[in-house]
């Protein structure tokens, strides 16, 4: 197993995002126009001259399922605040009219939208905007159970926070030049008076600015909750990588382990609309209580 250095720098690659959809209401693509016809041959018993195929090819129009067109819409209306964490959004009834479109149609695009957790379906209720603030989403990034007992979240003891330049890794991953500001958190967190995780975390200086330690010791809820509320941040997705390592003599200080002790060490950066990356996180993961647990569907 690799030994854990104090500074967690295992280098890894985060996921291409994908682009951001375009806003406006959905056309019908136009098919191109037809071409001009070329003149009489001569020779009429002679055939016309084919068209080049590579010009056939690029006249061809690109095609997106009507459903996902109207999803991207309201991606949008997501991205843009017109609905904020936690709103009750538009009746399928409501939107297929603003839309234009079949309420069939928008159910689909919402049966996505639900499915990335970008919102949520409450029986009888309608259809909110997913937020951080709800219990279950508190256990969407924190993967970590316990092997015994009801899963729960764990008290943060900050190490360190402070406002510095983007080393050349931590910028490529969260496509940043290197050298911008960006804020440095190190916190160590507890389950049960327990110290079990080693963390630290990277976020752009620009959207972050403002955060301080004081604030991050005030608020009792998840770090993302208030990232969400206070900075206008919501976390959609994370591409994660796991390997095993040993604890050096720094993370074994910390968690109060022997050196050379078995741990998990993670490496996530977390993306928001648009696929546009808003933090790098490296964590330290004691296992002798805990496991990491993932649903594969």
């Amino acid at each position: 197993m690799n030994s854990a250095s104090s500074n967690l720098t295992n280098n890894a690659t985060a996921a291409s995002g994908a682009v951001s959809p375009t806003a406006g209401t959905p056309a019908t693509p136009t098919p191109p126009a037809a071409a001009t016809a070329a003149p009489a041959p001569a020779n009429p018993a002679a055939p016309a001259p084919a068209a080049p195929a590579a010009s056939a090819a690029a006249a061809s129009p690109t095609f997106s399922p009507l459903y996902q067109q109207i999803k991207a819409l309201i991606t949008q209306s997501l991205q843009s605040g017109e609905w904020k964490p936690g709103e009750l959004i538009p009746s399928e009834v409501e939107l297929a009219g603003r839309f234009k479109v079949s309420q069939g149609t928008v159910r689909k695009a919402i049966d996505e939208l639900a499915a990335e957790n970008l919102v949520m379906r409450r029986q009888g209720k309608g259809t909110f905007v997913s937020t951080h603030h709800e219990a279950r989403a508190h256990f969407r990034f924190l993967r970590l159970v316990p092997d015994e007992g009801v899963p729960h979240y764990p008290e943060s003891k900050f190490i360190e926070v402070k406002r510095v330049r983007a080393p050349a890794d931590v910028a490529r991953l969260m496509e940043l030049k290197s050298g911008d500001a960006v804020i440095f958190i190190k916190r160590v967190q507890y389950f049960d008076g327990v110290p079990t995780i080693i963390e630290e975390l990277w976020l752009p200086g620009l959207i972050f600015k403002g955060l301080t330690a004081e604030r991050l010791v005030e608020y009792k809820g998840p770090m993302y909750g208030l990232f969400e509320t206070e900075f206008g941040t919501r976390m959609i997705r994370a591409s994660e990588q796991i390997r095993a390592v040993c604890a050096d003599e720094g993370a074994a200080q910390l968690l109060g382990i022997a050196p050379g002790t078995p741990m998990l060490s993670s490496e996530r950066v977390s993306f928001t609309y648009g696929d546009k990356p808003v933090e790098l996180r490296r964590g330290l993961y004691l296992t002798t209580r805990h496991h990491y647990q993932n649903e594969l569907s």
